[in-house]
């Protein structure tokens, strides 16, 4: 498998996280990847995520948004998804960047959503057109037309 290098960046394109995965789907507005949780371990509003837990990750080309969808580093079990708004990623070569908008979503298995860092995503200084299509890609999350046009979530792609 390839490895493929992540850049995180926020919102004006500062460089916050850097980290690799392994490729397992390349197309030319989608990439997945397989990437380990290398932080210590949180809670996240009931979602535990740990050293070692399994992300499948997917950014597109063509939406405000990426996919991670969670895996218990042990069992394999599904613990759910975190979905960042952003802006549309950016893939060069063996590299994949994105800017962050603050905005995530934290689904669980039972379909339950909370929508993370409203406050934060208000006091970006974001152009108008650039705030409407963040909140049209929310709106797309919350709906659950990701989860069906992935064949119910990233890992199946």
């Amino acid at each position: 498998m390839s490895s493929i290098t992540v850049i995180k960046q926020d919102s004006g394109g500062k460089e916050v996280w850097r980290y690799t995965g392994s490729l397992l789907k390349r197309t030319s507005h989608v990439i997945v990847l397989e990437a380990y949780f290398d932080h210590q371990d949180i809670m996240l509003h009931g979602m535990p995520m740990r050293r070692n837990d399994r992300f499948v990750e997917t950014y597109f080309t063509d939406r405000w948004y990426n996919l991670f969808e969670i895996h218990d580093g042990q069992m394999g079990n599904l613990r759910g998804w975190y979905i960042n708004i952003s802006y549309p990623a950016v893939f060069e070569g063996d590299k994949i960047s994105y800017k962050d908008l603050a905005l995530d979503v934290l689904i669980f298995p039972d379909g339950r959503q909370i929508v993370l860092d409203e406050y934060e995503f208000q006091a970006l200084d974001l152009l108008l057109d650039v705030r409407e299509k963040a909140l049209a890609a929310l709106a797309e999350i919350q709906s659950g037309i990701w989860h069906d046009e992935l064949g119910n979530g990233s890992a199946r792609l």
